[in-house]
């Protein structure tokens, strides 16, 4: 397995190390509820290193990118060095291959921040489609990655000079300095960064932001904050095999110009034409139990119509909520089968979590 810069301090820290795509990561410092409740409410800190970091520069960087993404990174020509995108690399068919972050670091220069579990995957196909355009991605696996989440997060970045910065960053935003690379984003709900920097640097700063007052936070918490706030967790609320019309991420794709021909661009048309069979759902459990990836979803007359993709237990709603793909049009009542009961759920739109604060009715 391998090991971010940052694993000596997991070590030291008392943390529970786990194996994540092929990564040996801290899955908690003693208590994922805590680590769960510093984000939400005060400043947690979280070793991203394990994170694919891409540069792809040169002539024809764009077209490339234009052509790649369903998402058009042409809107973000008119915006300043440093502005990012949310959007999804598709296959031929329209299936997901990763969701990603692009940012546009200036004429033909961008840094592509996507998934660990995809690293590979996602390497050979940029490889693949940028060689027509003469280009080869180049993937940092120098550099390291930490993110800073929570309503504290503004004040502790200002305690890092060559951040400082970054606090006056908007959303999807990045401070690209000499000696590191800040976002203003983040997995959790909450207000936050992302530091890229070298990764001989990465435990000084760690211990700086520890020593201000974030908390060190692992994989626990941080897939529950992701699942209060209603993101995708990518091979399971979206596959290969599912495309961005049937799990939430229909807004994610531009079809404007239409003369954009991008990869997976003609079976998504025909998707939307007819419409898509797939759609997600959201649900907050009526009863107690904590709803699990695979649990079945059942209608009112007890068939199985769906099933969870993503779920668990939300601190902040102190339910069992999930993430459940349905068929499209899919009415009440529901329910979700988690061991040998049937529990009853209330359809709801994510999030259910947004800034530390409930978005959804709780039923009674």
């Amino acid at each position: 397995m391998q090991r971010t810069p940052l694993y000596r301090r997991h070590q030291e820290a008392g943390a529970r190390l786990v194996e994540f795509a092929g990564w040996q990561m801290p899955l908690d410092y003693g208590s994922a509820l805590a680590e769960h409740r510093a984000v939400r409410e005060d400043c947690g800190l979280f070793d991203v290193s394990h994170m694919a970091i891409t540069d792809l520069e040169g002539q024809g960087a764009r077209d490339a990118l234009r052509l790649i993404l369903a998402a058009d990174v042409a809107r973000l020509d008119e915006a300043a060095p440093g502005k990012a995108l949310y959007g999804c690399l598709l296959n031929e068919a329209g299936g997901i291959i990763d969701d990603l972050i692009v940012f546009r670091r200036g004429a033909e220069r961008y840094r592509i921040v996507s998934n660990a579990a995809t690293r590979g995957s996602v390497q050979r196909w940029l490889e693949r489609l940028t060689a027509a355009f003469g280009l080869q991605p180049e993937a940092r696996t120098d550099l390291a990655m930490i993110a800073l989440q929570g309503p504290a997060a503004p004040s502790l970045i200002e305690q890092l000079p060559e951040a400082a910065a970054a606090v006056g960053l908007g959303a999807f935003e990045a401070l690209d300095g000499e000696r590191i690379f800040v976002s203003r984003t983040g997995y959790t709900g909450e207000d936050g960064f992302e530091l890229i920097l070298p990764g001989p640097r990465a435990s000084q700063t760690w211990d700086h932001l520890v020593a201000a007052g974030a908390r060190p936070c692992g994989l626990a918490a941080r897939d529950s904050l992701r699942l209060e706030a209603g993101l995708n967790l990518n091979g399971q609320d979206m596959t290969p095999e599912t495309t961005p019309l049937e799990c939430g991420l229909g807004w994610t794709v531009h079809w404007t110009p239409e003369d954009r021909d991008f990869i997976g661009r003609h079976p998504l048309e025909a998707q939307r034409r007819e419409g898509a069979p797939w759609c997600r759902q959201g649900l907050v459990l009526r009863e107690r139990g904590v709803p699990r990836h695979g649990h079945a979803v059942l209608d009112a007359a007890d068939r199985v119509i769906g099933e969870v993709t993503s779920g668990g237990w939300s601190p902040v709603l102190q339910r069992g909520i999930a993430l459940a793909r349905v068929p499209n049009g899919t009415g009440e009542p529901l329910r979700v089968r988690v061991r040998d009961r049937a529990l009853s759920a209330e359809p709801v739109r994510p999030p259910f979590v947004r800034n530390g604060k409930p978005r959804v009715d709780v039923p009674d």
